[in-house]
Order: structure tokens, then C-alpha cells, then sequence
């Protein structure tokens, strides 16, 4: 009849339950660790690698201003082939102080822009935390006979040594100093486990025979994001480049000119 409604079955409400509460927050959680975990692999590392970089370009340019006014007694280069690493023994920094900044790593592998800076000391927080590399204390100084060992986080902190599996035999290793550039060329990697300190040898790994060549080793934990083992990664020394301002780059090798004086097209 008109005027009457129709009476339809009301909609069962839908029951709220306990488990159904749990599982949308348990959803929500991870999406916000997974956003935090992309925040700190890829935005934060990029954002204080940048930094890192900045410092980095503003220290060679001090020390490029300090050997205009103090030329330091370096090796000559043969002037025949500017491009070529100079003659005879490189020199040998003095050891630094805790914490003192006293180089850089450049590996072209990793891209033009990778510049980071090298401290002394390997503690977690007054070093590696900073996004630094450290340096062993007691193994050598960058172009001595020995062995010149670093560290840095693999991921997080900006993340310096992230690519490192990715070096490949003959690849160039470059520490830069106040006075040049040591080129070292990458030879393989190895993986211990924590305990494995003997890639801190004078010879890596070897205990009985006395060093007779200068090496690099690059120490970093592995898998990412874990400290299960180390991966490291060794090189030896091939060549040493002296900061001279009157040259092109300050005499920095081709290869890592753009990244030594800055000029790295974004």
C-alpha cells in the first residue's frame, strides 16, 4: 500500500575484533620501519654523504692555499708525462692525534662525488658515527710500508664503505693528503669474522714476514645491514701524485680531478 515503508533487514554491523586490531597495527608498524629503514639506507646516508663530500672539498682547498704559502718537499714528478706518479719514496705523514681528520678516500668506482673524510681512531662514536673512515691506530700511514688500515660503517652514518663489494680487480684507491695523493690499485676481497684482526697485520694475514710493500685495507661489516663478519678489501701502492697549485687540479691524477677540485657536475 502507499505510504507504507518497506521494511528491509537491517545490515549485520561488523564485529570489531582483537585480532583484527592487532593485524592493522602490525600493517602500520612495518610500514613505518620500512619507511625508516628507506629513510636511513638511501635519504640520510645520501644527505650526510653530501656533507661529507663538502667537508672534504673544503679541506683540499686549505691545504692547496697552505702549499701556495709553504711548499712542501715532495717527490718531482717526471715532466715529460705529467700524468705519471712521481719518482722515489713517497712521503709519510706523522701519525695523527685521536679524531684528527688527516685525508681522504676517493674511489672513482664509486662515482665522482664520493669524497669522505679519513680520521684517526676507529671508536664508534667520536669517528665512525660521523659518517668518517677511521684508521686503525698502531698500522701504517698512507704510502709507508706496512699496511695503511681503515674502517667505516657499511650502511647508515652515510654509509662510506656501502659499495664496497662492488671494487674490482685493477680498480684505483686514492688517500689524499696535505701533501698529494697516494694511488693504490684494489687486488681482492676477503670475508673473516669479527675476531679476524690479522687483516691488521704489516702483511695482511701473515704474522711472519716482514712487509716489503705498502697496502690499503678497507674493513667494513657484511652482510649489509648486519655485523655477522667483516668483508675487506686490499690494495696495494702504485704511485704517489704531489699537491702542487701551480698545476691543473693541483696536480691531483686525471682520474680524480673533478672530484679534487670540486668541480663534479650534479
Amino acid at each position: 500500500m502507499s505510504g507504507r515503508r518497506s521494511l528491509r533487514p537491517a545490515r549485520p554491523r561488523r564485529r570489531v575484533s582483537i585480532v583484527g586490531i592487532l593485524g592493522e597495527l602490525l600493517i602500520t608498524g612495518g610500514v613505518v620501519v620500512l619507511l625508516f629503514i628507506g629513510w636511513q639506507l638511501w635519504l640520510y646516508d645520501s644527505i650526510v654523504g653530501d656533507g661529507l663530500k663538502e667537508e672534504a672539498a673544503e679541506q683540499s682547498r686549505l691545504w692547496d692555499e697552505q702549499a701556495a704559502q709553504n711548499p712542501i718537499p715532495t717527490p718531482t714528478p717526471d715532466p715529460a708525462d705529467p700524468n705519471a706518479p712521481a719518482d722515489g719514496e713517497p712521503p709519510v705523514l706523522a701519525a695523527p692525534v685521536k679524531t684528527e681528520n688527516f685525508g681522504m678516500l676517493i674511489v672513482p668506482r664509486w662515482g665522482a662525488d664520493y669524497y669522505r673524510p679519513i680520521a684517526e681512531g676507529v671508536g664508534v662514536y667520536d669517528v665512525l658515527n660521523k659518517g668518517l673512515l677511521g684508521h686503525y691506530p698502531g698500522t701504517q700511514m698512507p704510502g709507508e710500508v706496512g699496511n695503511f688500515a681503515i674502517a667505516a660503517h657499511r650502511t647508515t652514518k652515510g654509509g662510506s664503505l656501502h659499495h664496497i663489494h662492488e671494487l674490482q680487480i685493477g680498480d684505483h684507491i686514492y688517500v689524499e693528503t696535505a701533501y698529494g695523493w697516494y694511488q693504490y690499485t684494489f687486488r681482492n676481497l676477503e670475508y673473516v669474522r669479527p675476531t679476524g684482526v690479522g687483516v691488521l697485520n704489516p702483511v695482511p694475514q701473515d704474522t711472519a714476514t716482514p712487509p716489503s710493500e705498502r697496502y690499503i685495507t678497507l674493513t667494513s661489516c657484511n652482510p649489509i645491514l648486519t655485523s655477522v663478519e667483516r668483508i675487506i678489501a686490499y690494495g696495494v701502492y702504485d704511485g704517489f701524485f704531489p699537491r702542487d697549485p701551480s698545476k691543473p687540479a693541483s696536480g691531483a691524477p686525471e682520474e680524480i680531478a673533478p672530484t679534487a677540485t670540486g668541480t663534479v657536475e650534479s
